[in-house]
């Protein structure tokens, strides 16, 4: 559920301090994979629509979900996933990864994954460039329903207790709406189990999404979170899009941003 904006996080520097703030403190950082972790790798999404014969303006995910059989989806899933096991063997990572990951170890905040991707590409770029940096959870793309759908995220700060009560009939809408998702096959009971029938849902408003994607930053935006967009060439259009709060060109430029206190961009 969208917050007001602009967004405020309290200085790292201070919390570590012990020095109070009346900045809400990050809560956790939820990170995509392709495009964000490791460089983008696009021919992969191209490579992907030809085996599936579908346009650039159709969603891969949503394409395979839809196709009639249970044996249809699983063969249309194992083409791309084929794809994605070529490309992960060449993986780069993004520039200034190995320094963000280590200043935010250093000051204990909390990093998850949410994913479009499946599981081992994930584990491949995590095994090879980030060896012992904790991410937990990891929600890959066998969560339903995937981004830009918010139930991942708030399935991830659920898992991490971050949670809110539900006020009234229009929270409860929205809560229904959220895990309504999972009856269609997903893979984590968690988020849906007493999330209404306890008037409680995941609460992602202190947390940042990262990614390099409109599905990244819409599913930030639609969960709560703060949204960071990792710029390139092929994403410069996002820029100004309403569900950017913050554009970075490297990831360590992030240490600098939440060291001094995260706010986001001014819009008009």
């Amino acid at each position: 559920m969208a917050q007001a904006r602009p967004r405020r996080f309290a200085p790292l520097k201070e919390a570590a301090a012990g020095q109070h703030h009346d900045l809400p403190k990050l809560q956790g950082v939820i990170f995509d994979v392709d495009g964000t972790l490791c460089q983008p790798q696009n021919h992969m999404f191209t490579e992907m629509r030809q085996v599936l014969d579908i346009p650039r303006s159709t969603d891969i995910l949503d394409h395979i979900y839809a196709l009639p059989t249970p044996e249809q989806q699983e063969a249309a899933m194992e083409s791309i996933r084929a794809i994605e096991r070529a490309s992960m063997a060449r993986q780069v990572a993004q520039p200034g990864l190995a320094d963000l990951m280590a200043y935010l170890d250093a000051r204990e905040i909390r990093k998850g994954i949410c994913t479009r991707n499946f599981e081992q590409p994930v584990t491949h770029l995590l095994t090879k460039f980030l060896a012992g940096s904790v991410f937990e959870p990891v929600v890959t793309r066998d969560f339903r329903p995937p981004k830009p759908d918010p139930a991942g995220l708030l399935y991830i700060a659920r898992s991490w207790g971050l949670v809110r009560r539900v006020q009234g009939p229009k929270d409860a809408e929205v809560a229904r709406e959220v895990v309504g998702g999972e009856e269609s096959g997903g893979e984590s009971p968690g988020v849906k189990e007493g999330a209404v029938g306890h008037h409680e849902v995941g609460d992602a408003s202190g947390l940042i999404m990262v990614g390099d994607s409109i599905d990244d930053m819409t599913a930030g935006r639609r969960a709560g979170a703060a949204t960071v967009l990792l710029v390139n060439d092929a994403n410069r259009h996002l820029a100004d899009h309403e569900h950017t709060d913050l554009v970075i060109e490297r990831l360590d430029e992030l240490v600098h941003v939440l060291e001094h206190g995260f706010a986001s961009r001014e819009t008009t």
